[in-house]
Order: structure tokens, then sequence, then C-alpha cells
């Protein structure tokens, strides 16, 4: 739980009435204790310190300190002269700081060590948490059990693997999810791991006074349970439905039984059905007492007469469908066609060729039309070519006629061989 210091201010009339109790939290603030201040150096909220623990020292963080420390202990039934209360040895040095943070490192594969041991033993638990004290000679151990565990050899089997003094705590599955943290539905952080300490037990009933339908998956928390807030609005609920009648869950009307569906505490009305249709009808608190006055006396009304429910929502009108085609103009599209077309005119007044350029041009074209000639595949005309080129062209020979020359002495080597007879 986290407690606003709204004391912190406020003058102190006696120095020797002042609280010297703090109240410091451990592990992020899932475990908080009181430690006496017999130091004569004063503490300031946020500040690390160095306390007593079991058989050594733990570090923790100081989380309240002055005159709210004793409105906490009051709350807790704490006394301030408990002779047993632990006390504040020194403020956090950087070798207690490093101590803590090596043995905080283990407390993963402590839990997951610690969850393969206690299956080997075949015990119907499991381990939530397991928390280091700084010096490395204590672990406490946070299990979830529905009944009773006899963890006597697990006890000594932890003891012979962590090396360490070992204490089992047995928690709910609310305080898990406290420990745990998260976001609930409501956007917010969970209340179990800010302020909510004292768990009440939340059943099926708190819904139905509500008028809320019966889903497990709405209703349950990151816990597993129904939700606590579910208890926030009870009494205001209870207190509502003080004003409505009891004994009216069935009125006789000529049409037959009518039967209670729900109670609107908001709109002080009381919803009904018949048997022979579907359809509820509200009826407000004064009718509905006056038909059961009458069924006491033995008289049926005709009419349940009920009240006509108007919302104050707004009723949005639905648009008509409109036929808006040919209606609409793209002239932003019209207006960059035409910018297009103002470049392309641009560019071929810009690019118009002189007198003295024209020969030229027209000397390029055959060259022109021969690259696009080649870049289709086709077999460019030698007649547009150069004059050079079609010299070349006719100089070269075939590569065909080169090729299969006639070999003279193939023919002398054959005359001179015996034919086989």
């Amino acid at each position: 739980m986290n407690a606003y210091d709204w004391l912190r201010n406020l003058p102190v009339a006696n120095i020797d009435d002042a609280c010297n109790v703090v109240e410091v939290s451990f592990s992020k603030g899932t475990r908080k204790d009181f430690f006496r201040n017999t130091t004569l150096q004063l503490f300031e909220k946020g500040d690390l310190i160095t306390v007593e623990g079991v058989s050594g020292f733990d570090v923790g963080e100081i989380s309240l300190t002055g005159e709210i420390v004793r409105l906490q202990m009051k709350k807790y039934g704490v006394k301030e002269e408990n002779p047993d209360m632990k006390k504040v040895l020194r403020l956090a040095t950087d070798r207690d700081l490093d101590q803590r943070r090596v043995n905080k490192e283990r407390e993963p594969e402590a839990v997951i060590r610690s969850r393969a041991i206690a299956k080997q033993l075949n015990l119907n638990m499991k381990i939530s948490q397991v928390e280091m004290q700084a010096d490395g000679r204590k672990a406490t151990f946070f299990y979830i059990a529905d009944g009773r565990v006899d963890f006597r050899e697990l006890i000594k089997v932890y003891a012979q693997e962590f090396k360490v003094k070992v204490e089992m705590r047995q928690i709910g599955a609310r305080q898990e999810a406290g420990k745990v943290g998260g976001i609930g539905s409501c956007g917010r952080e969970l209340c179990c791991s800010t302020w909510l300490t004292d768990f009440k037990s939340v059943n099926t009933t708190v819904a139905r006074y509500q008028n809320l339908s019966i889903n497990q998956t709405k209703l349950s928390g990151q816990c597993g349970r129904l939700k606590c807030c579910l208890n926030y609005e009870l009494d205001t609920y209870l207190d509502a439905l003080q004003g409505f009648p009891n004994d009216c869950d069935q009125i006789q009307v000529a049409k037959g039984n009518a039967y209670l569906i729900k109670k609107d505490i908001f709109k002080n009305l009381m919803w009904y059905t018949l048997p022979d249709s579907n359809k509820q009808y509200p009826l407000t608190i004064e009718r509905v007492r006056k038909i059961k006055a009458l069924n006491r006396q033995n008289i049926i009304p005709e009419e349940l007469e009920p009240v006509e429910v108007v919302s104050n929502k707004p009723v949005e009108a639905e648009p008509e469908f409109v036929d808006v085609v040919g209606q609409i103009s793209l002239r932003s599209l019209e207006r960059a066609d035409k910018k297009k077309r103002q470049k392309q005119k641009q560019q071929q007044q810009g690019q118009k060729p002189q007198p003295g350029q024209r020969p030229q041009q027209q000397s390029q074209r055959p060259q022109q039309s021969q690259q696009k000639q080649q870049q289709q595949g086709q077999r460019p005309d030698n007649r547009q070519g150069r004059p050079d080129q079609q010299k070349k062209g006719e100089g070269q020979r075939p590569q065909q006629q080169h090729k299969h020359k006639p070999n003279p002495n193939r023919n002398r080597q054959e005359a001179g061989k015996p034919k086989e007879q």
C-alpha cells in the first residue's frame, strides 16, 4: 500500500515526542515493515538504508517517515514501544548495494529450481516468488495452495540446495496478482498492487444486486477470482434497493401472471414480462404496489399500465440515398492536365530548330531509324547506311565458303591403298 505523507510539511512542536519509527519497503514495495531509528541521523523518503535481518542484514527503501508512521502502525496494530522491533543500522553503502544486487540476480533461477523440486516431491503447491535477503543468508518462498501442505521434507531439500535459511509463506491468488502487478480492465494499475490490502470475499450475489450479467470472463480479474471492485458500489445499490418492494416478484393481471425481470434504481422502474409475450413492461414503484394491494384483495386489474421510457440521447437521422452520378467534377485532375499540356507546348517551342541546323537533323534521321530497327530486332537496310559500310559489306565473303575446303592429300592416300576384295 502506497500511502501519501500529508503530514510531512507540518512543524513538530517537540522534537522529543517525534516518531522514531520509519516504514521500509522491500522488493519494489511488495513487502513493508517498521524499523526503529536508533541512530542520530534523519532519513528522508527514498533513502536506501541497511536494517537488521535474520542472522544478518537487509537493504530497503524508506517509504514513510514522521507522524504518518504512527497512523500506519495504529492501522496494522503495531505498538511503537514493542521491544522486538528491529533497528536501522546505517545508510546503505556501495558494498551493501553490490551484495544485494548479486543476491537478487539469484531469485529467477531459484524460482525455477524450487518449482522443479516441489514437483518431484509430488506436492500440490505453486511457488509464486522467491525473495532473497540482501546478505544472501535467508530466502522467503511464497507459495499458493488450496489446502494445507506438508513441506517439512521440502524445507530440508531447499536448505541443502540453496545453502540458505528457508522460510515458507502461503499467499492467496489475489496477493499473487498484487505482487506480479498489471493493468486492469479500467485502464489503471491493479488495486491490489497499489493501495488495497484487505481482501474481502466477493460472490455472484454482488453482481445480481447490481443487475450485471453473470459472465465469468468479464467479472473475473487477473487473479482468476471475481473483481474486488464489485464491492465498491454494493452499499450504494443496497441503499437504493430499500425503496423497492420485496414481495413483488409476481403480480396478477387479466392476461396472466407477470414476473419481475430486473430493477432499475436509476429510473425507479421495475420491469415485468407476461407469459404470452417476450416483451418487457416497465412499471413505476407506485403502480406495482397498487397492483399488489389489489391482488391481496382478490382483485385482478385489467392492464399493467406500463410507462413509456424515453431516452435522452438524440436520435440520429439516417442519411437518404442520393444519386450524385455526373454531379462531381474532378477539377483538380483537369487543372493538372492543363498544366501538363502547357509544359509540353513550352518545351516544343523552346526546341524549334534554326534554319542552319535543318540539314544536320535530316542527316541524323537515317541513323535514328537504324537504331530503332536494331532495338526491334530487325536487320538494318544497307541502302540507308553510309557508303563506306556498303563497300565493306560487298568485299566480305560468306564464311560458309571457307569451311569445307577439299584436301588433296586425302585423295592421294586413298589411291595408294590396295582395294580389299
